[in-house]
């Protein structure tokens, strides 16, 4: 299971890319874990869900019933999560709705559960990074995708690379770490 992260208002060089590595991990039976927010997150569960074989799990910042979907603009995404075998899972009870500090606990789950975390856009200061933390304080790799050193949403993965994160060129950087 590994973990796909990255900024809400996402590129759309940021999507296509979250969206393709999600799916050809998925196609290698690798399970794609993200948040559902908008941006990388969706990319990233949508890769997983064009894949015939590939599951995904989203992990909710809030409860998991259906009239508590956030963000609503991804509930067709967490509908077809469901119907093909995924999962939809939060620590928060029912009619329990987002809140700011929800969000960097959901993002201990979402590095809790993988066995590796890729960062595919992060700002300077990014929830993303968060996510990336709290992975390499529980011993998991942590890759990311490499920009632009004029692009906002490079900033921080270009920071997690020069800090030690893996540099995820094409996807054999993940299968020999």
């Amino acid at each position: 299971m590994f973990g796909m992260v990255g900024c809400r208002r996402a590129t759309n060089n940021g999507k296509t890319l979250a969206r393709a590595i999600a799916k050809a991990l998925a196609n290698r039976n690798i399970n794609i874990i993200s948040g559902l927010a908008l941006g990388i997150d969706k990319y990233a569960h949508l890769g997983a869900l064009d894949s015939e074989i590939g599951k995904t799990v989203a992990v909710l910042g809030n409860s998991v019933a259906d009239e508590d979907i956030y963000p609503y603009e991804n509930a067709k995404v967490f509908e077809r999560i469901l119907e093909k075998g995924g999962a939809i899972v939060s620590e928060y009870g029912f009619q329990t709705r987002p809140e700011r500090q929800h969000f960097p606990a959901r993002n201990r789950i979402i590095s809790g559960l993988s066995d590796k975390v890729i960062i595919v856009e992060a700002k300077k200061r990014s929830g993303s990074l968060i996510t990336a933390n709290w992975a390499l304080e529980q011993g998991k790799d942590v890759f990311a995708v490499p920009g632009s050193i004029l692009a906002k949403n490079s900033v921080g993965t270009n920071n997690l690379i020069k800090e030690g994160a893996f540099l995820l060129s094409n996807l054999t950087d993940i299968f020999y770490r």
